[in-house]
């Protein structure tokens, strides 16, 4: 296990660098100057070339790259154009909102989503397993800020039991953490009713109930444990994609989250910011990822880690 962690660190490595040049290329490639953003209408060409040297961008692009992977190195990633202040501590001032609503969002993801594809595998071919795959099929088809404007219209303005934006209170969470958890929740259930299909038609199922075992020991103890190993993978891959912040969402309900800073940061051609939030959030994926074949092998001790 050990060994496998060290190297699957390793192969880390290459990735983030690459991930660093293409978003530092992306960046610089975009039409804008932060210097002109910063310096105002009406600035003189003076104070522009002025600002753009104060912030190193009238240097070539390979040393300002060099530079900022020497910063990265160091635990470093730069200081915000905007703000003034450096940007780790932009991104963490961010990351315990979006950390909040993203395991809401999760647990609804997976309550709902496994229980509905349990059921459905259960009873397949009978009206509910219709009903529910026609509502995966909705949750999985409808866009995600389409739900949010109908659950602030419904819930926050016409019934008012729910705040209708900012972030605060275990209210302010309910309804953005549903606007996220049911298009997951759609494909956790679409995928736990296929991998349970085809585990309760396994041997060791059809031999459990010919022993006379109890259906529900049946489903939780043998079938369940190896049916949500691939569900594993899609709840990690959504986490992940939580964490790095969900820009529609974050935007429908007015919730400052890491999703929100990117989106702001790049408008303002904030360098540094959409840099180091991009590779915190490639850190996270490639964590939550290794986490996630980790888990293969809690479920099922047979999957060798290498």
């Amino acid at each position: 296990m050990v060994n496998f962690i060290l190297k699957r660190v390793l192969q880390m490595i290459p990735v983030l660098i690459g991930v660093t040049l293409v978003v530092f290329l992306i960046m610089h490639l975009v039409p804008g100057d932060p210097a002109v953003l910063m310096a105002g209408e009406g600035a003189s060409p003076q104070r522009i070339a002025d600002i753009r040297h104060q912030l190193g961008l009238d240097r070539p692009l390979s040393v300002q790259y060099a530079d900022y992977l020497r910063n990265v190195l160091h635990g470093n990633l730069g200081t915000s154009i905007r703000s003034n202040r450096p940007v780790l501590k932009e991104i963490l001032v961010r990351l315990p909102t979006t950390a909040e609503l993203a395991v809401a969002s999760v647990l609804i993801m997976v309550v709902i989503g496994l229980g509905s594809g349990i059921l459905s595998a259960m009873r397949q071919g009978s009206w509910s397993d219709l009903l529910l795959m026609v509502l995966a099929l909705l949750g999985v088809s409808v866009p995600s800020f389409w739900i949010g404007l109908m659950l602030i219209y419904y819930f926050a303005v016409k019934i008012q039991i729910f705040p209708v934006a900012g972030w605060g209170t275990w209210a302010h969470m309910v309804l953005p953490a549903i606007t996220l958890g049911a298009g997951g929740a759609a494909i956790v259930a679409r995928m736990s009713r296929a991998s349970m299909l085809e585990v309760i038609r396994q041997d060791y199922v059809r031999t459990a109930r010919a022993k006379g075992v109890k259906e529900s020991v049946i489903i939780v103890k043998h079938a369940l444990k190896n049916a949500i190993i691939p569900v594993i993978t899609v709840v990690g891959l959504e986490f992940g994609a939580l964490l790095g912040g969900t820009v529609l969402t974050e935007s429908v309900f007015a919730i400052n989250g890491v999703g929100r800073l990117i989106v702001d940061s790049i408008s303002a051609r904030d360098f540094p910011v959409v840099q180091g939030a991009v590779l915190f959030i490639s850190v996270m994926f490639m964590v939550i990822n290794l986490v996630v074949d980790i888990l293969y092998r809690y479920f099922n001790r047979r999957i060798e880690l290498n």
